[in-house]
């Protein structure tokens, strides 16, 4: 009897395993096309591959409003053009190429056959994925949108963070490094590093940015060190942190100065943008600073800012960068994975994206006809906005991946607590 109740287990056991693999397996084996066989796909081929399979998008999930955009905008319009089925899986891109390392270096595992088809990435973690033979590519001449409406020589296409695409990824959208405070409560915004030092010091214990290495207060350092070293010299500056360390001592010096005066007195920094920005909302702090450039206007009208709050910039420029979609290299669906980024990349799509998420667009505004141009020239920005012109004439181009590391390793010894 008991050799017939463990037999009756295992029995049971080996056909939840089985029915587990089938549930992993059905997600990812619709298409079968071998990456040799998809290099040498058209388009119209590629979308005939993919109908019926399902496209993993990988990406950062703490943007409720763009989570909302691509579950219930952008995978209907794949189900209906396509059917294809999109799955979104959140996860920050340190976890992500994690699991993708661990994907490929598994010896036992298919080349084709990984869970991770599109990534949400750019900067220095697509110069470490790319250099480590993690990516699919390039693809993006296979995409007739890319083709037709991207300008693929422009800096925004070409370079991330200073480092060539080769193809390896498509933009999503572009980022512009902006400052937020409410004109009720500091009616005199600072235009230079010289105005915000006054402005700090004016606001004693109110103002603060988020801890490196969080992506907008990098940001928001490398944006100081441009205005008080120029930016010219980081462009082709050796990734070697003693030069850098020289090169960026006035800047570190003025962040030190700070200290004092900011919240908790530089002893400490909120640990993300998102932190920073409720405290913002709450009036905790009188200034936030996002690489979101109409974040202001979604907020304003979500209620989340008053109406009085304002975005703006220093009279130098701001940092500004593109963000890109890219394909793992052992995607088991690399053509649905294509035939997606593709639709992203679409003029509709597009101007969903500038209308719904304040997203500046990644096309190229010339390859348009007039009727899609009409399509983004009838969106309406908002309220709190730096007009686009304005924006993209004070757009200051990325330091190369490499020296961002080495950037927040140095700010963290050289400025916190200091």
């Amino acid at each position: 009897m008991r050799k017939r109740i463990v037999a009756a287990i295992l029995a049971l056991a080996m056909s939840v395993s089985m029915m587990a693999c089938g549930a992993k397996s059905d997600s990812k084996q619709e298409n079968t096309a071998t990456t040799k066989e998809v290099d040498s796909m058209s388009f119209d081929e590629l979308k005939k591959e993919a109908k019926g399979s399902t496209v993993t998008f990988y990406g950062w999930g703490g943007d409720d409003k763009l989570n909302d955009w691509l579950d219930n905008s952008f995978a209907p319009i794949m189900k209906e053009k396509y059917d294809i089925t999109m799955e979104r899986v959140p996860m920050d891109i340190d976890q992500i190429l994690s699991q993708l390392s661990g994907e490929l270096g598994d010896k036992n595992a298919s080349e084709d056959n990984g869970d991770i088809d599109i990534i949400w990435i750019n900067g220095e973690n697509f110069q470490s994925a790319k250099e480590k033979d993690m990516l699919y590519g390039p693809f993006t001449d296979k995409l007739p949108n890319f083709n037709d409406y991207v300008d693929g020589d422009s800096e925004d296409v070409k370079l991330d963070f200073a480092y060539p695409t080769d193809g390896y990824e498509a933009p999503y959208g572009k980022a512009q490094v902006v400052m937020v405070a409410d004109t009720a409560v500091t009616p005199d915004l600072p235009t230079s590093a010289e105005e915000l030092k006054a402005f700090v010091q004016k606001y004693p214990g109110k103002v603060t940015y988020p801890a490196l290495p969080d992506f907008t207060g990098s940001a928001f350092v490398r944006n100081i060190i441009y205005e008080i070293c120029g930016y010219e010299q980081f462009l082709t500056m050796e990734a070697d942190k003693e030069t850098v360390k020289e090169a960026i001592e006035p800047a570190m010096e003025y962040l030190r100065e700070l200290n004092p005066y900011l919240w908790n007195q530089g002893k400490t920094f909120p640990d993300s943008s998102t932190t920073l920005d409720n405290m913002f909302a709450d009036g905790e702090v009188v200034l936030y600073m996002t690489y979101g450039a109409y974040d202001t206007a979604v907020n304003i009208a979500d209620g989340k800012y008053t109406e009085t709050t304002q975005s703006f910039q220093f009279d130098k420029g701001t940092i500004g960068n593109t963000n890109f979609m890219a394909i793992a290299k052992n995607s088991a669906n690399k053509a649905g994975a294509m035939v997606a980024i593709n639709e992203m990349l679409s003029p509709e799509v597009q101007a969903d994206r500038y209308d719904q998420l304040k997203v500046i667009p990644v096309l190229d505004n010339t390859k348009l006809s007039d009727d899609q141009k009409a399509e983004f020239d009838k969106v309406d920005l908002g309220k709190g906005t730096i007009p686009q012109d304005e924006l993209l004439s004070k757009r200051l181009p990325e330091m190369p991946a490499q020296l961002v590391p080495i950037i927040e390793e140095i700010w963290n010894e050289e400025v916190v607590g200091k």
